[in-house]
């Protein structure tokens, strides 16, 4: 067993047990994966990260949900970035992650801490009657084409009607089941649709988004700085957002709001890059012990 210094970090929120949490473990890059994933299901939040020093870029940060490890996800990074920053890791306005997405380059101006993430790519638009079917909604309640997109972790970004189908949403296993294959991912991870309603939770958001996901998860995602990213760039490409930035929201009907401003970088037809910004609250700070490999 070894002790390593860890914080519980509350994502895109200014205050205590809003946004979406985060336990950064400090040094903990190299643990076994399955050490990683069961912390994950101790904590009972839907990812943790583990950093450690990088070659080719001031940290690397090992991003990870209760049975996996993925490449990338926002909200963590948020996070991680937050808690360097209160621990005095930071010299400087800004910081570049080295992750399973590539380089994330992040800017800290004040609270607001901003990462820069990879261009988008646009996969296959995808049939609205499989996404419905996975998410127990009517093909009708879905406004436009579904797409596969990913700026670091690939969702199928799906547009509501109103936020009344987006309430009435519930997983559906055998339907995300038959998503995947028909997408081409039966038997590779999937991140569950995520599903974006083109009216805020408040009156300055402009977007209002839920990610209901699958056991051992918990069943919703309170704040989803990933696919934040990626539905952003669906919505320019699809021309459903005008201006070059917007405020999302997400997690309110969970007692967790989450508020972040999303930019675009470049022009619609030639996206360089998403910045996804928001705030981070240090909520919890100390030590863990964690064996370095399970039994």
């Amino acid at each position: 067993m070894s002790r390593y210094p860890f914080d519980w970090v509350d994502a895109f929120t200014t205050r205590a047990f809003g946004g979406n949490g985060c336990a950064v473990v400090h040094g903990g890059a190299d643990l076994d994966t399955d050490v990683c994933t069961g912390f994950v299901r101790e904590t009972s939040l839907v990812e943790c990260t583990f950093t450690g020093p990088s070659d080719v870029a001031d940290v690397r940060v090992r991003y990870f949900l209760a049975d996996r490890e993925i490449p990338f996800a926002g909200h963590p990074t948020i996070a991680t970035v937050a808690a360097m920053r209160a621990r005095g890791m930071i010299a400087g306005g800004e910081i570049t992650l080295e992750t399973g997405a590539g380089l994330v380059p992040v800017q800290l101006d004040g609270d607001r801490i901003a990462m820069t993430q990879i261009a988008p790519d646009f996969g296959a638009e995808v049939d609205p009657a499989r996404v419905a079917a996975a998410v127990g909604l009517s093909p009708a309640d879905i406004i436009a084409p579904p797409q596969l997109v990913s700026t670091g972790l690939p969702f199928v970004i799906t547009v509501l009607r109103d936020h009344e189908a987006l309430r009435a949403a519930r997983l559906d296993l055998d339907g995300m089941a038959a998503l995947a294959t028909a997408i081409g991912q039966a038997g590779a991870p999937l991140m569950e649709p995520f599903l974006v309603t083109l009216q805020g939770a408040t009156e300055v958001g402009d977007t209002f988004s839920r990610l209901i996901l699958a056991p051992p998860s918990p069943p919703e995602d309170p704040f989803t700085g990933s696919a934040t990213g990626a539905m952003a760039a669906y919505l320019w490409r699809h021309g459903l957002m005008p201006g070059e930035s917007f405020t999302a929201e997400q997690g309110h009907w969970l007692g967790r709001p989450g508020q972040a401003r999303v930019s675009r970088l470049g022009p619609v037809e030639a996206m360089t890059g998403i910045r996804v910004a928001g705030a981070g609250f240090v909520l919890m700070t100390g030590e863990v012990d964690l064996p370095a490999a399970m039994d």
